[in-house]
């Protein structure tokens, strides 16, 4: 691609802003971080130190007074801001990009999605886990016909986190739209949805495990797919001992793998995607085979494919400028949705919910 770059303008700075967009936007070519928004003196600094070129702005609506100086906004700020700053882009004339979860419900991103058509504007969602090294290796081992016709996938993505760390993501409003459900939980969902389609019944149980919390840390959620595949997905807080990241039983073999994608790490440790970004150790392979455990050596190792997170933003800019398709888009965001808030029903009430 080459031309001038789209301007991008990013609201918040927290973790999300600042470990994943702001580094990913800047490294995309095609793209240039111009303003970020943040009232928080600290972060402010930091964006200036991390970017000595781009502007701040210390709230939405100084941002989109000059919103024909933009090209793109991305909205990274609290759950809670998502649908509002979402249609005050649209409606300003830009595309926009929304961390996950796009909204607090199915119907909110259907109108959103709606209103973007209308506008004939780009509304993409940030399912950055769809870039994950272990995923992306496990969509090509299913593809493939590697496994067979698969039963079973179990996902968790578990952590060990007994002291409650505060703020708005751990809040019992559900204005908030907190909780490992909705946090963690989009991603789990979003990545069974990719590899197994649509859904037909959803079973949940959402516990809060910590002195204190009050939103769901500890989560399991069971999805019945239309072509029969049984996901289980669990999120948590509260496992001291950690599960395998992917367990996928099939009726030709099974793949176990354990640890996480490493962008992640890499990112909050301030590296920057280049050379040999998102590769991990032979070591940390997953493994494939039948009638064995992994863990004593059974079936082989299956070399992991480099963990992305960077492709996600070059096709957004590929959409941008060439045309070509919404790497995420809010239709999908919206079925993702759909089970979440089965999931929440499904727990609430203790019953199976049939979509």
């Amino acid at each position: 691609m080459t031309g001038t770059p789209l301007r991008v303008g990013l609201v918040g700075y927290g973790l999300a802003g600042s470990v994943f967009h702001a580094p990913l936007i800047a490294a995309t070519e095609g793209l240039a971080l111009d303003t970020v928004v943040t009232s928080n003196p600290e972060r402010q600094r930091q964006a200036r130190d991390g970017f000595p070129d781009v502007r701040v702005a210390a709230t939405p609506d100084e941002l989109f007074a000059r919103a024909g100086e933009l090209d793109l906004i991305v909205v990274a700020s609290p759950n809670r801001t998502h649908v509002p700053l979402a249609r005050t882009a649209l409606e300003a004339g830009l595309p926009v990009v929304v961390d996950k979860p796009l909204s607090g419900t199915a119907a909110e991103a259907r109108e959103l999605a709606a209103l973007a058509e209308e506008r004939g504007l780009l509304l993409s969602v940030f399912q950055n886990r769809r870039w994950d090294n272990d995923f992306l290796t496990l969509r090509k081992l299913v593809e493939e016909g590697e496994l067979g016709d698969v039963y079973r996938f179990e996902s968790r993505f578990e952590r060990w986190r007994p002291q409650l760390k505060g703020g708005w993501r751990e809040s019992g409003d559900p204005a908030e739209i907190g909780g490992l459900l909705y946090d963690l939980g989009s991603h789990v969902v979003d990545q069974a949805l990719v590899l197994f389609g649509p859904v037909t019944a959803v079973y949940a149980e959402a516990d809060i495990r910590r002195d204190g919390a009050q939103a769901d840390d500890d989560t399991f959620i069971a999805l019945t797919h239309a072509n029969g595949v049984r996901s289980h997905l669990h999120v948590s807080a509260t496992t001291a001992q950690l599960g395998p990241r992917f367990r996928v039983l099939g009726s030709k073999s099974g793949y176990v793998k354990h640890g996480l994608d490493p962008q992640e790490a890499a990112l909050r440790d301030g590296r920057r995607p280049g050379a040999g970004w998102g590769m991990e150790p032979e070591e940390l392979w997953g493994r494939i085979g039948a009638g064995e455990s992994p863990v004593t050596g059974g079936g082989h190792p299956v070399p992991t494919l480099p963990g992305d997170y960077p492709a996600y933003y070059a096709a957004v800019a590929r959409a941008l400028l060439a045309g070509a398709p919404n790497p995420v888009t809010a239709q999908e965001a919206a079925a993702a949705l759909d089970v979440l808030e089965a999931a929440r029903r499904s727990a609430l009430e203790r019953v199976t919910v049939t979509l």
